[in-house]
């Protein structure tokens, strides 16, 4: 082969590779070019360009949906909105509601405005009835807004003997599963040397509605409601609840200062219940604090409440109504 047809050759090789090498580069910039296009159509770009921080945006892109995001980005930056999406408990849906009632309450913690929203405590008590699902078993609510029917009475109720109870017997009676997990409560207790006696547990609708209507007629219907629950409304119905106090305290007002109570607060979450009616939640649960009344709804929620310190009212806002999410 002669020098020239050598040096041919050799120039066509050296032209292809640098074909080859301009259409790679030709294509890595065209690669890189259509991403950052396409990243500038992005929602976390938009955010960014809004003025929010890097962990801002991926705050926002965690909690919130692609319709709540999309009507962020036809506004200036919110730091509000970024103070609710940081809360544990934030539920999207409530966010517009979160933003108005935090407009005209600003001395009221996001923390505490995503809880009274989430719970409907924003609302009148009593203004508007749900039927409670009872399918749900010890996870079912009863409060100022969802009721039990008025034939409602839970299956499988046991009597609570006199060992661990007053009144005649008969009086008492719980939910089997329920009960088993109190004798466990009753004796964990017993054996730290506190004697827990029950003196209300299961009540049907017409028992609560003598209760409630005394109440009232006693004390007016405002006082009533803040401490007894309208018929149909009471946890008592459920067959899940046991009123406690000890063999030490006179009265159930007693209770709250004992150490019964601070052991129960301590440890009554292992064995599944919680106390439904804590003091300093009245305005989630619109009750007044009872330290006597004790709800069972199982050992995995009752550990997640106890950890969180939650009412069930907003556990069951946020991990049944809202599936965790």
């Amino acid at each position: 082969m002669s020098q020239n047809k050598k040096r041919l050759k050799l120039k066509k090789w050296v032209y292809y590779v640098i074909f080859v090498i301009i259409l790679i580069i030709v294509i890595v910039i065209g690669v890189n070019l259509y991403k950052e296009y396409k990243y500038r159509q992005s929602n976390e770009y938009k955010l960014l360009q809004l003025g929010y921080t890097d962990n801002e945006v991926d705050i926002l892109l965690e909690k919130l949906s692609n319709n709540t995001v999309k009507d962020l980005l036809t506004k200036d930056k919110d730091d509000d909105v970024v103070s609710f999406a940081k809360e544990k408990y934030y539920i999207d849906k409530n966010l517009n509601e979160y933003l108005a009632y935090y407009d005209e309450n600003k001395n009221t913690n996001t923390k505490d405005v995503v809880a009274i929203i989430n719970v409907n405590a924003d609302h009148d008590w009593y203004d508007e009835e749900l039927e409670t699902d009872t399918s749900k078993n010890e996870l079912m609510i009863v409060n100022k807004f969802y009721a039990l029917t008025k034939d409602y009475a839970p299956e499988n109720l046991v009597t609570i003997p006199l060992d661990y109870s007053y009144g005649n017997e008969g009086d008492n009676k719980l939910i089997d599963y329920a009960y088993e997990h109190f004798l466990d409560l009753w004796n964990a207790a017993y054996d730290e040397g506190y004697h827990l006696m029950v003196t209300s547990s299961y009540r049907d609708y017409e028992s609560q509605e003598e209760v409630y209507n005394y109440r009232k007629e006693t004390y007016g219907q405002r006082a009533a409601d803040e401490t007894a629950a309208r018929p149909g409304h009471s946890e008592h119905q459920t067959g899940l609840v046991v009123d406690m106090t000890s063999t030490t305290e006179a009265s159930a007002n007693e209770f709250k200062n004992s150490d019964a109570y601070k052991w129960l607060k301590e440890n009554a979450y292992k064995y599944g219940f919680i106390e439904r009616y804590p003091e300093d939640k009245e305005y989630l649960t619109g009750y007044s604090a009872e330290s006597w009344h004790w709800r069972y709804v199982g050992v995995d929620a009752a550990t997640t409440m106890h950890k969180n310190d939650i009412t069930y009212d907003e556990y069951y806002a946020f991990y049944i109504e809202n599936q965790g999410k």
